[in-house]
């Protein structure tokens, strides 16, 4: 029955939260997670602009939770029974939190380092550049271009197999950074066998090919090396 008046719409959302952290066990992690959060933001004081910024990630986070479960509770009324479209529904809105977690994850990073981090910051005591931007951003782009690669591919599966290897990819991404970075000549050679040593597990592995493999870690390598020139 719908709601008579404001209170009772009122009372109806609060349930209806209620219910998903009763009946989702996601959405009980997402409300624990934004507590520690929000008391993170407490305990290092925060300013303003950062508090607002991590509140808005909370919000983000927890709102398409909601939708999510929403509509995993429409699909299965609409259909009980395994549908391909019903899947895909279902991956779709769960994707949608994943990219909201992932953007909260990022936000809460750019707020939150010069606290956590502090010696790396450079003594930067307002709202200025965190400490290791360049690399992440590096490594999100490599995933977004790896991602839309995928999307046009016709072979393999977004975690199995197909042009180019993701994991390559990101593995040599983060490696170029570290090698860029003023860490010394020991820690960068650590950080390139590693990459070598995550590609060649895709080849064991029967996943990737060599070609494939060979094409994630160029983009990684080749994509942060170009945002370290244009940008450092």
């Amino acid at each position: 029955m719908k709601p008579g008046n404001w209170l009772e719409s009122v009372n109806c959302a609060i349930e209806g939260i209620l219910w998903a952290a009763k009946t989702q066990r996601h959405m009980r992690y997402h409300f624990l997670a934004a507590v520690a959060v929000l008391l993170s933001a407490l305990f290092f004081r925060v300013s303003a602009l950062e508090f607002i910024l991590l509140a808005l990630a909370v919000t983000l986070v927890l709102l398409t939770e909601l939708i999510n479960t929403a509509l995993e509770v429409v699909v299965d009324l609409i259909t009980p029974e395994y549908h391909p479209l019903a899947r895909r529904a279902k991956d779709v809105a769960a994707g949608a939190v994943l990219m909201a977690s992932a953007g909260a994850a990022v936000i809460g990073y750019l707020a939150l380092s010069r606290y956590v981090f502090p010696g790396l910051d450079g003594g930067n005591k307002g709202f200025g550049q965190p400490p290791g931007e360049l690399s992440v951003v590096s490594a999100l782009t490599v995933i977004i271009v790896v991602v839309l690669l995928k999307a046009r591919g016709e072979k393999g599966t977004p975690l199995h197999g197909g042009m180019p290897s993701g994991h390559a990819a990101v593995s040599f991404s983060i490696a170029t950074s570290i090698v860029l970075s003023p860490v010394g000549p020991v820690l960068s050679l650590l950080a390139v066998v590693m990459a070598a040593m995550v590609s060649q597990s895709r080849l064991l592995m029967g996943i990737h090919t060599l070609r494939e493999v060979l094409a994630g870690a160029a983009l990684g390598a080749g994509a942060t090396l170009v945002l370290h020139l244009l940008f450092s």
